[in-house]
């Protein structure tokens, strides 16, 4: 667990420093300095600086990187949350130990999050990160409530895993363990999964959009449908579902993926969802990115969820 510290908090300061021109950085809170007098709602920011699923997967390293670059990113965008409500940043999860244990330490920590009726924004990390995620929000609200995951990404993540788990097998790992579990899947490319995948996915429930069926009216209707097959919801956003065009810093770059405001709407309508407790982002890579293009559209995303659910509570 690496400490909090504000190393990746910094940008610009608009006069005079009244609330209305106040930034991320300037607001965001270190978790051991945050006076705890009053309920107020806020949002807990936990890092996974880690990519040895993407490494065993055989994809392109780097994910780890992205947990500070994201940060730095986020630091310049205007505070538009509404009021009161606090953002506090719990460091990062360091994959110092084998993959398997990081996820258990970042699960440790998102229900850590939880616990204190606060909403989880995870900054991954490969994809693996997702799993990690989900073992907090199932400690957090027991064996028998019913979690729906809305996983914004290209491939279903349903690899098996015989020999290791990866960064592509976490949902097929998350289904197999737990027959609570029920998962949405937008953006999904009709060329990047093999027809097995499509199979497996039918075979474990699991409901989808593809890239290409995006309209805005079947979207609300199947997130209607969606949130009534859950108690709780949690959604994770791979980053590899956006073209490469605008996301080319990914572990996998994808041809013919979403568009920005794709994406945008469809958080915007799954955060809406009252019962929406936790947000990971996946899969920025900074070693590939070009002009932090990847880095600041997703801050940008990430910052659209955080307002999104301080306007919710």
């Amino acid at each position: 667990m690496a400490n909090q510290s504000k190393e990746n908090w910094y940008g610009r300061i608009d006069l005079p420093t009244t609330f209305d021109n106040l930034r991320y950085h300037q607001v965001v809170a270190c978790h051991e300095e945050v006076n705890e007098l009053a309920f107020v709602p806020t949002i807990g920011l936990i890092g996974f600086s880690c990519d040895e699923g993407v490494k065993r997967y055989q994809g392109r390293v780097g994910a780890a990187e992205a947990p500070a670059a994201i940060r730095r990113a986020l630091s310049n965008i205007p505070w538009r949350a509404p009021q009161p409500s606090k953002l506090k940043d719990y460091g990062n999860i360091l994959c110092e130990e084998s993959l398997e244990t990081s996820q258990k330490k970042l699960g440790e920590k998102v229900y850590h999050i939880l616990q204190h009726k606060e909403r989880a924004i995870i900054l991954g990390g490969g994809h693996e990160t997702l799993y990690g995620h989900y073992l907090g929000v199932r400690k957090m609200y027991g064996a028998d409530v019913k979690i729906g995951i809305l996983s914004i990404a290209s491939r279903f993540s349903l690899h098996s895993y015989d020999q290791h788990t990866t960064s592509m097998s976490v949902m097929k790992q998350i289904l197999d363990e737990d027959d609570h579990v029920t998962c949405f899947a937008c953006g999904i490319g009709r060329y990047t999964n093999t027809n097995e995948l499509f199979q497996r996915a039918e075979a474990y429930g699991v409901a989808y959009l593809c890239e290409d069926e995006l309209a805005r009216g079947e979207l609300q209707m199947m997130m209607d449908e969606f949130t009534q097959t859950c108690d709780v919801m949690m959604i994770s956003l791979c980053m590899d579902v956006l073209d490469v065009a605008y996301a080319p810093g990914v572990s996998i770059p994808a041809v013919c993926g979403l568009e920005p405001k794709q994406v945008r709407e469809i958080l915007q309508v799954a955060t809406r969802q009252p019962n929406v407790v936790s947000f990971s982002v996946c899969e920025v890579n900074p070693v590939h990115d070009q002009d932090h293009r990847t880095e600041k559209l997703a801050a940008h995303l990430t910052n659209i969820v955080m307002v999104g659910l301080l306007q919710a509570f």
